[in-house]
């Protein structure tokens, strides 16, 4: 075979095996950003709290006059849920935004009857399990099918807040086809239980009588065995009667024959009067929630809400008088407007924590960030920036790049020129890494993802493909072979001719190692830039970014920096050779950070495959009839081999605190998985709580946690003052992290905060010290 088909084929080979890994990364990234299959939207989103899908019921087919049902199924997580029309005294109701072809118009969301959620002394309404909100559709006489068309586009847009202790709002797109031809029935089960669970109307005439600050309802129509029971009462129109008011036993009710009537309190807050007032009412044994009651007497079982339920629409007599409401300056209401598009943060104010105890300590910190910011108060996060940026410079996953930047300057020796066009290339590499970085950053936040600094780490895939290159940048700097051996001659010489396009690809390369890390002063403005419109939050992006350019730069364009290193020499080829060790330690951090990810299984495969890469690059670097039977054996095996291993790559074992656990936490250790409850509890039992946000790919993070952490003084101290110690693993995304994360004003890893009874949460420096810890205990 001609040595230039040879050649080909290697490299057809070789495209064949990154495409491969590309494909799979590309994969588990889609995968891990919510399971969308496209633009469009596809039939159901899955996050970590719930499983929402879009649904279609037309028994008889899709025509005038033949019922249509659309609907969104909401399948909770075990202690997560979702709101009613009326969310209670806090929550918000799931939003449904249709796109339906002309001829269709969607109707009213046909709720079911909610469940009575009880937290502290808040009462809300709203469903757990499983819930289907149904949705009627109108079909207009004279529609006809479009020619040449076997199906109808429906898409939805569903918002809703899904809560447990800590409240997440999260958003989807959903699209599906609604066949023209033949029924649709497959979810006629699904549909047919939502219509159970609605509550009848009443036939009867109710009144509800304004009585100064009560209201007296008359209800009529009632099924007669109902006569002589205590009943339940839940209003649809929020802001009228207080939840946590009709949940207790403060209010009366009674039978007058068949008409069932009640006197109830106004709730301090209400809305105007409206002209009818929707209630829900139900048998007080069907009354399900937690911890909820009826009124005065009532009996407190927990059954099935959908049980029994009857609608009233009662006439309001009269006119409540409405509280005088304070009113926000225009000036603030027109700034809120122009900024609400450009809010990042994942946690409305409905996601603060619900207990008192913890909101309290984390209102200060979370009021701290948000808004757009004038010049003067843009100035302390720009230069908070710039020292973070110049600081990251000391981060030891920064040091491989060190490699880079000296050999960069020392292959110059004398051309002043050359020097200053490779520090000012450097510089915009940084700036623009930093910069791209930030927008993806900013832009998947603002789509409802939840992220922060880092985030790229947070997949097993990215953290391969990067172990992938790191060894591949060792094996070169090693001496194994050179890029220019793989490559066409012409770009071969690139790096050569062009030294100015190499100092550009090396701030890139720059900023691709230091993503995991964070600096002193960097977290702060990196947390106050995420809650600032974008323009102002990548000007701290760029700020970031020229503080870590800024040394290379200095050494590019001031002659005397760059006469203390040495001349050009035979010395250089040594220190090459020398730097391929530290490339070599990454790979060996990265692999252990893809086996906290991945569990055992998973980083065994990927040192396969990473052995399996170093050796196929040998190969390469073989001549004659050797290389050829080498390569091919080679990247056949290799190929199969990430046949048989890659879901082990790229399969996360878990996140958060069960992904701490399933990792293998240390059941001796002092630490506790976080949660946000747990954070709640331990502070309403008025007992301290120190919390430390880490991860496994945060350099800075290990270091502190086998220095500062572990000291055993200090962990004494927090044992003497009954400091309860929890850890926040955010290896893998986890949204509630996030969530609380951007609370404290913070974006990324790591962050150490004191929760203190009676104090505002305290946030440590990046580089934690004993010193600092012990004198901020209570």
């Amino acid at each position: 075979m001609p040595s230039t088909s040879l050649s080909r084929l290697l490299r057809i080979l070789f495209l064949i095996a990154l495409s491969a890994v590309w494909a799979g990364a590309h994969a588990e990234f889609a995968l891990q950003l919510g399971g969308r299959k496209d633009a469009l939207g596809a039939a159901s989103v899955s996050t970590p709290h719930v499983r929402a899908e879009l649904l279609a019921h037309a028994p008889e087919g899709v025509a005038p006059g033949r019922p249509l049902w659309l609907g969104l199924q909401i399948s909770h997580q075990p202690g997560w849920h979702t709101y009613w029309k009326n969310p209670g005294d806090s929550g918000l109701p799931t939003e449904l935004r249709w796109q339906l072809p002309p001829g269709l118009q969607a109707g009213e969301v046909a709720w079911p009857v909610p469940r009575v959620l009880r937290v502290g002394d808040l009462v809300n309404y709203g469903y757990e399990g499983q819930v289907l909100l149904a949705v009627p559709v109108q079909i207009a006489p004279g529609f006809a099918a479009p020619a040449g068309q076997d199906a109808l586009p429906v898409r939805l847009h569903a918002s809703w807040l899904v809560c447990r202790v800590e409240c997440i709002p999260e958003e989807g797109e959903f699209a599906l086809q609604l066949p023209l031809r033949g029924a649709i029935a497959l979810n006629a089960a699904a549909f047919a239980q939502a219509q159970a669970a609605q509550p009848a109307a009443l036939p009867g005439a109710s009144s509800a009588q304004v009585e100064g600050e009560s209201l007296r309802l008359r209800v009529a129509g009632l099924p007669a065995d109902l006569r002589g029971q205590k009943l339940a009462l839940l209003p649809e129109t929020p802001e009228v009667l207080a939840p946590s008011v009709l949940a207790g036993q403060s209010w009366q009710q009674s039978w007058d024959g068949a008409v069932w009537s009640a006197q109830l309190p106004l709730a301090p807050q209400r809305g105007p009067t409206p002209a009818a007032l929707a209630l829900v009412l139900m048998p007080a044994a069907a009354t399900a929630g937690l911890g909820a009651h009826a009124g005065a007497g009532a009996a407190q079982p927990r059954a099935s809400p959908s049980q029994r339920a009857w609608r009233a629409m009662p006439t309001v007599q009269g006119q409540w008088s409405t509280p005088q409401r304070a009113e926000v300056p225009a000036a603030l209401t027109a700034a809120l407007a122009a900024n609400k598009a450009a809010q990042a943060a994942p946690v409305a104010s409905s996601a603060l924590p619900s207990s008192p105890a913890l909101a309290s300590a984390v209102a200060p910190a979370a009021a701290a960030s948000g808004g757009a910011v004038s010049g003067t108060g843009l100035l302390a996060p720009l230069l908070g920036g710039l020292l973070g940026g110049l600081l990251l410079n000391l981060m030891p996953c920064v040091f491989p790049v060190l490699a880079i930047k000296l050999l960069g300057l020392a292959r110059h020796g004398g051309q002043r020129r050359a020097q200053r066009l490779a520090g000012l290339a450097y510089t915009g590499g940084v700036l623009l890494s930093f910069l791209a970085l930030g927008g993806l950053l900013l832009a998947l936040r603002a789509a409802g993802a939840q992220l922060g600094w880092g985030f790229q780490l947070q997949s097993p895939a990215v953290v391969a493909l990067l172990a992938a290159l790191f060894t591949l940048l060792g094996l070169n700097l090693a001496g194994l072979f050179e890029f220019g051996g793989f490559v066409p001659s012409r770009l071969a010489t690139l790096q050569a001719r062009h030294p100015v396009v190499d100092a550009f690809l090396s701030g890139l390369l720059a900023v691709l190692v230091a993503s995991p890390c964070t600096a002193p002063f960097m977290g702060a403005s990196l947390g106050f830039a995420l809650a600032l419109p974008p323009a102002q939050a990548l000007a701290v992006f760029a700020a970031l970014g020229l503080g870590m350019a800024l040394p290379f730069l200095a050494a590019a364009l001031v002659p005397a920096v760059v006469g203390w290193l040495p001349r050009p020499g035979a010395w250089m080829q040594t220190f090459r050779h020398a730097m391929a060790f530290p490339m070599f330690a990454t790979v060996a951090w990265l692999v252990w950070v893809h086996g906290q990810q991945t569990g055992m299984d998973g980083a065994g495969a990927l040192l396969l495959l990473l052995v399996a890469l170093a050796a196929v690059v040998w190969a390469l670097t073989l001549r004659g009839r050797t290389r050829l039977v080498l390569a091919t054996v080679l990247i056949a095996a290799g190929a199969l081999l990430m046949g048989a291993t890659g879901q082990n790559v790229l399969k996360p074992v878990g996140a958060g605190a069960e992904g701490a656990v399933a990792r293998g936490a240390d059941e001796s250790s002092p630490w506790q998985p976080w949660s946000q409850a747990r954070v709640a509890e331990l502070l309403a039992r008025g007992q301290p709580v120190f919390v430390d946000f880490t991860a496994a790919w945060c350099v800075t993070c290990q270091f502190n946690k086998r220095t500062t952490l572990s000291d055993a003084g200090l962990l004494a101290d927090f044992a003497a003052r009954r400091v309860a110690l929890l850890r926040a693993d955010w290896t893998l995304r986890d949204p509630a992290i996030t969530a609380a994360l951007a609370q404290l004003g913070r974006s990324g890893v790591p962050v150490y905060v004191l929760y203190a009874p009676g104090r505002a949460p305290q946030v440590f420096s990046e580089i934690l010290s004993v010193q600092e810890v012990r004198a901020a205990l209570p």
